[in-house]
């Protein structure tokens, strides 16, 4: 058996998993990775992935641009993103790989495209870990004024760096409470909201529709606002990745993520679109309170003390797990990309404990530098950073809806049950999903900010399409194993 079977080989149901690592003494670059994670790890990871600090500060924004129709635009962008996740988790729960969507991609288009979804991706949440890390340092220094910045950035990249060095299932472990905390905020938010809204909190009068249909009615700003929400609301949902690659290293990896998917995707609905309803009906879309912090100015609004730091930890919560994940998806992103011959060797050595050590290092020393970027050249590196990835979770999709097109039809010919997961009314929603991404790359020519980052991408996208085109023209191809 190659590494690359070894690493990225999918489990039947039922089979017995790998033990979590290889006998001290063994060659590092020959290991593979554990399998820590446990079913409940994989469902929050699920919920807390799509549950993120986008949600909480940047819907503000998107009201703001959109008024009431920001309903409908998250509506739209969140039907696309469970065709997403549906077809992500069909090919997922047939063949779970660590390098989930780029060993996919690979399969179906060949390396070029594996090497270039792979590396953008890790570019993505490299840069990620570095506004979410600034944030948190932010919320930290606004509470404690008299400490720097610079030494919460330090301290959390630490901290995640070292929970990372660990087992794997030290990494589940924080995801779980992480996403439990998030899920309950949440979770206790609609609760809230619909209770005022019916009129049922004492001391609190429900509005009716009055800020639906009110206030420039419920579309205020035409179809350009609505344009701007969806496109606001487009990349908060970035994040649902994480558990297809997570799901390689669970004890059941099959049943596991196609567990979590399933439970997934219907919270997703209720999570964002309920929560977008409920803060538009209960406060004027128009309300500065509502760009600075909607969440808050709702909590405000029902009479909840302190409404406003409340969100605050909330918020740190959620900038926590996102660094907490994106710094293990970067690291499996790159081991499992290097154990395929698309990156440096180094970072293919596994510790004791099944942890690619050296890759976890390299992602967190990436994002460290990309946050002293933050700090140092906000208006001018780091600037150019987000611009270069600004559209990557839109070029990542469209990855995975054309490899679950082409992996579907080969699936049904050679071993239709692997097909645990189905995506629905294939092929229709396969294509529906590819034009839906289609139709966000065009309409983000329509605004200055959008249009800049949609170039920047586009341009980094080529570069790695054509760097991993002459790769795989210079050396023999060796397939991936469809088979274990």
């Amino acid at each position: 058996m190659t590494r690359t079977e070894t690493s990225d080989a999918p489990h039947s149901p039922g089979e017995p998993t790998r033990p979590t690592g290889p006998p001290d003494g063994t060659d590092p670059s020959r290991r593979s990775l554990a399998h820590g994670l446990k079913q409940r790890h994989l469902s929050m990871i699920a919920l807390g992935g799509v549950i993120g600090a986008g949600l909480f500060v940047g819907s503000g924004a998107g009201i703001a641009a959109a008024g009431p129709s920001i309903v409908l635009a998250y509506a739209a962008s969140g039907a696309l993103v469970m065709l997403v996740m549906r077809m992500l988790g069909e090919m997922s729960a047939a063949r779970p790989a660590s390098g989930s969507f780029s060993v996919h991609a690979e399969r179906a288009l060949g390396p070029w495209a594996g090497f270039t979804a792979g590396w953008i991706y890790w570019t993505l949440l490299c840069v990620a870990i570095a506004t979410e890390a600034t944030a948190a340092a932010k919320i930290m220094t606004g509470w404690l004024p008299e400490t720097e910045q610079w030494m919460w950035v330090a301290l959390f990249m630490l901290a995640f760096c070292a929970t990372n060095l660990a087992q794997v299932r030290n990494f589940g472990e924080y995801e779980f409470w992480f996403a439990a905390v998030k899920v309950l905020a949440i979770s206790a938010f609609l609760v809230l909201g619909v209770l005022a809204i019916a009129g049922l909190l004492p001391g609190t009068d429900s509005p009716g529709a009055s800020h639906l249909t009110g206030d420039g009615g419920f579309f205020p700003a035409g179809a350009d606002g609505l344009i701007v929400g969806l496109l606001a609301s487009v990349f908060a949902f970035g994040g649902l990745e994480t558990v297809t690659i997570a799901a390689a290293e669970s004890e059941k990896p099959v049943s596991g993520v196609a567990k979590a998917v399933r439970t997934a995707v219907w919270r997703i609905a209720l999570f964002y679109v309920g929560s977008m309803l409920v803060i538009v009906t209960l406060i004027p879309w128009h309300d500065k309170s509502v760009l600075s912090g909607p969440y808050a100015a709702v909590l405000d609004y029902v009479g909840i003390p302190a409404a406003a730091q409340i969100m605050n930890v909330v918020v740190l919560i959620a900038l926590l797990s996102a660094m907490n994940a994106n710094i293990y998806g970067a690291s499996r992103m790159s081991y499992s990309l290097v154990e395929r011959g698309e990156g440096p060797a180094f970072l293919n050595r596994v510790s004791a404990q099944g942890v690619p050590r050296y890759a976890v290092i390299a992602s967190s020393l990436f994002g460290f530098v990309a946050v002293l970027f933050n700090i140092f050249w906000e208006k001018t590196v780091f600037q150019w950073l987000l611009n270069m990835v600004g559209a990557a979770t839109l070029v990542v999709w469209g990855f995975i809806a054309v490899s679950q097109l082409i992996t579907r039809n080969r699936l049904e010919r050679e071993a239709p049950e692997k097909l645990v997961v189905r995506m629905w009314l294939f092929p229709a929603l396969t294509i529906v999903a590819l034009a839906g991404i289609a139709a966000v790359l065009l309409l983000m020519l329509r605004e200055g900010d959008t249009r800049t980052q949609l170039g920047f991408t586009a341009g980094l996208t080529v570069v790695l399409a054509a760097v991993g085109y002459l790769r795989q023209r210079r050396r023999p191809r060796t397939p991936i194993p469809e088979d274990a």
